[in-house]
């Protein structure tokens, strides 16, 4: 485990418990029924409790995108070729790509950092994905990457990815790190047909072998992961140390931070999903982690898209309770 990335796991800031508080009771006076809108005032409390306010607001929402190639797409496990990696982030650093749309659509800010674009991580199937240094370097850069955009005021992160072939280290890490054969974590993806499927599977069972032995989920995830992945693991837990709140967006996402969990529990308590997608293995890592997805709307993109779909729901849920007086302050009880 890198220095860093140890550091940030050792040093995780806590919810404000009174700023919670307050917002819950709050909310449990609002002017509505009672427990009308229970689920958003729980956004509205979360919120409230990791920026350690009494008046949660989403002012300015941001996403920040990691893209890299992976080498188990030798294996054949994507419908398209590495080289679509690169096409994407072209696409999104030209504001063409579907997340740049729903990030202006949201009002959010959106940066995109190449962590290994036309530099695959080594083939997860026999070898590890990354070194020790290149693990030492992708760290700094999501480090970085959060700590501009933090300064910059945002004041929520969505976490993005681009990678062909990221769906079968989403389905390596699960498998290892919860357990369960390799064909109850991987999905069709970008759409493969049964042969592509049984692809995918062997070079997840492969994989998992090859670590069987290694317990450290940060290890495995230097073993098995992506490069966007360690860079969402990282970014993620910067975040937690800078008191924003996260919006985890699908299968990949959420699987990059997995290893995280792992190794410290709790250590995703300042996480959202903002949506279960549409690889049943997202739904079982969920349900693994003891979270509740905002929306199911079967997306299967990445990019963020989801998690940004999100924002504005978790925009509402603070309004629904900063900006609605309690029947006392509306009646002058």
């Amino acid at each position: 485990m890198t220095d860093l990335i140890r550091s940030l796991l050792d040093d995780l800031t806590s919810v404000d418990a009174a700023s919670a508080d307050a917002v819950r009771e709050r909310a449990s006076q609002t002017l509505r029924p009672a427990g009308a809108l229970r689920r958003l005032d729980d956004v509205a409390v979360h919120n409230a409790g990791w920026k350690a306010t009494t008046t949660p607001s989403i002012d300015h929402p941001a996403v920040v995108v990691f893209a890299g190639d992976h080498g188990v797409a030798a294996a054949g496990v994507s419908n398209y070729p590495s080289d679509v990696t690169a096409a994407m982030l072209a696409a999104v650093r030209a504001g063409k790509a579907t997340i740049n749309a729903f990030a202006r659509s949201a009002g959010a800010t959106l940066d995109v950092h190449d962590v290994g674009v036309g530099e695959p991580t080594g083939d997860i199937r026999t070898e590890a994905a990354l070194t020790p240094e290149r693990l030492d370097g992708i760290a700094q850069v999501a480090v970085d990457a959060v700590d501009s955009t933090v300064d910059a005021g945002a004041d929520l992160l969505v976490l993005g990815e681009l990678g062909i072939g990221n769906t079968t280290i989403s389905a390596a890490l699960c498998a290892a790190l919860i357990g369960g054969d390799a064909d109850r974590w991987v999905g069709r993806g970008t759409g493969v047909d049964d042969d592509g499927l049984g692809r995918k599977c062997d070079a997840v069972a492969q994989a998992v072998a090859r670590v069987a032995a290694v317990s450290d989920p940060i290890e495995v995830m230097r073993e098995i992961g992506g490069a966007e992945h360690a860079a969402m693991a990282v970014a993620c837990m910067r975040a937690r140390q800078r008191r924003v709140p996260v919006v985890l967006d699908g299968y990949v996402a959420t699987s990059a931070v997995l290893p995280m969990h792992a190794a410290a529990p709790g250590a995703l308590d300042h996480c959202i999903v903002g949506h279960v997608s549409a690889e049943p293995g997202h739904r079982l890592l969920i349900e693994h982690l003891g979270m509740r997805p905002l929306l199911d709307l079967d997306l299967r993109l990445g990019e963020g898209t989801g998690a940004m779909a999100a924002v504005p729901v978790i925009r509402m849920a603070c309004a629904g309770v900063v900006e609605v007086p309690t029947f006392a302050e509306w009646f002058g009880e």
